[in-house]
């Protein structure tokens, strides 16, 4: 297969939008790379830069040591995936296959070992006779990956392919597209907004937010050890818990209670520069301790309390969702515990699990960031809004972006309704064709 490297790869639109800063990342032969983000934080604008349906505006694409910025998408050999099947409907399941490689000119025999051997992997053997109209909907995003797989590109591309799916069947074609991958052994990049699909699938994941990397690395890694306040807010299902407060003699002190945590002698040392200093201190629902369970009593000097405002019941586990002073905390246990809304109830904090967050610049403390630092906070910082620190330009990226400032303003003012419709045109990226893609019926 193939290696991918990004180089401080950028988009900027005429009119200035930047949607993609200084992209960089190293991707291995065979990895499963996730791009995880909400919806307009540049990921799959990035997704098509690796493509070719998008231009980069600055910054080098490297496909196995080759860079590939200027190479047409057919050159690129790499396969792409996307939301909508694209299905011929008028092609049985195997022509549809083949269909790519039918255009190409490669021997029938060729073609007729290929369609059979994804087929097979697919487990679509008995299917091949068939018309989309015949297939369900994991059926026929199946046949999208196996027209994909049959070419045997370098690296598949794939943007955000089970979103047209019910939530069952995703969950189900999430093992199918991680055992195919590992069958064929592919480079693959795969677009998401779900964070449980990042979590389940990849083998590293890169957290996006406003076109920035915000962080990368395992699974696990994001989950236990988040780089700062977004990536420990959309990582984990409920999110992490953000208390507000400060440092007060080895305690954390919560907003709008007085109560007090009592910190480790670990926390203590870490926390040094932030005594009578604000922070926040963040901790998953599942990593709360409810006063009725056996645990509570070995982390009491780290309770609080808090009130039930809803309750959500979810089988085997409850989640109960609860005003802490000024703020809100999820607690996630099992259903044997009964609470009611609006019930007054302790819980405590596996101190193991503890995470402490600077609050104005959101980032992680650490033992490498455990200076106190403080910025001007111009906007809430929950786990949705919270503030992003840009990545320092470097000169020529200062100079770059000082330019295409300049060109746009001359545009503007000398031609406002062409800088506007070039503006609209250029949303319109080239479209799926480019990779075998039907044209819409």
């Amino acid at each position: 297969m193939a290696t991918v490297k990004l180089v401080n790869v950028n988009k900027v639109y005429d009119g200035g939008v930047h949607a993609v800063h200084d992209f960089s990342i190293d991707i291995q032969d065979k990895e499963f790379i996730v791009f995880v983000g909400p919806s307009g934080c540049g990921k799959s604008t990035t997704l098509r830069m690796i493509a070719g349906l998008e231009e980069i505006s600055y910054g080098d694409l490297i496909i196995d040591g080759k860079v590939m910025n200027a190479a047409a998408p057919k050159d690129r050999d790499i396969a792409m995936v996307f939301q909508s099947y694209a299905l011929y409907p008028q092609m049985t399941v195997y022509k549809n296959m083949a269909y790519a490689l039918k255009l190409r000119k490669v021997p029938k025999d060729e073609i007729d070992k290929r369609v059979r051997e994804a087929a097979k992997i697919l487990k679509l053997t008995p299917y091949l006779d068939r018309k989309p109209r015949a297939l369900s909907g994991g059926q026929r995003q199946r046949v999208a990956l196996g027209r994909s797989i049959v070419r045997r590109p370098k690296v598949f591309l794939m943007d955000e392919p089970l979103s047209n799916l019910d939530a069952k069947l995703r969950v189900a074609m999430r093992s199918e597209i991680v055992r195919i991958h590992e069958e064929v052994g592919a480079t693959t990049i795969y677009v998401t907004h779900d964070q449980i699909e990042a979590m389940t699938m990849a083998s590293r994941i890169v957290v996006m937010k406003d076109g920035f990397i915000q962080q990368i690395g395992e699974p696990n890694e994001l989950y236990r050890n988040p780089a700062n306040m977004f990536v420990a807010g959309f990582i984990g299902t409920p999110a992490m818990n953000f208390l507000h407060g400060e440092v007060a003699k080895g305690y954390f002190v919560i907003d709008g209670t007085g109560e007090k945590i009592k910190l480790t002698a670990e926390q203590k040392k870490l926390l040094k520069n932030y005594e009578g200093k604000r922070l926040v201190y963040g901790i998953r629902p599942e990593n709360l301790v409810f006063e009725q369970s056996e645990k509570f009593e070995t982390f009491k000097e780290s309770s609080f309390n808090m009130k039930t405002v809803m309750i959500e019941l979810l089988g085997d586990i409850i989640n109960v969702h609860g005003a802490v002073g000024n703020g809100k905390a999820i607690l996630k246990m099992s259903s044997k515990y009964s609470v009611k809304e609006k019930d007054l109830f302790k819980v405590a904090i596996d101190t193991e699990y503890s995470r402490f967050f600077n609050e104005t610049t959101t980032k992680a403390i650490t033992p490498d960031y455990c200076e106190y630092e403080e910025t001007d906070v111009t906007a809430s910082l929950d786990e949705d809004n919270v503030t992003i620190i840009e990545q320092k330009q470097g000169v020529i990226s200062k100079t770059v972006d000082a330019v295409k400032s300049k060109i746009s303003a001359f545009k503007s003012k000398k031609a406002p309704e062409k800088a506007e419709n070039q503006q609209d045109g250029n949303s319109n990226a080239p479209q799926e064709q480019n990779f075998d893609k039907p044209d819409k019926q």
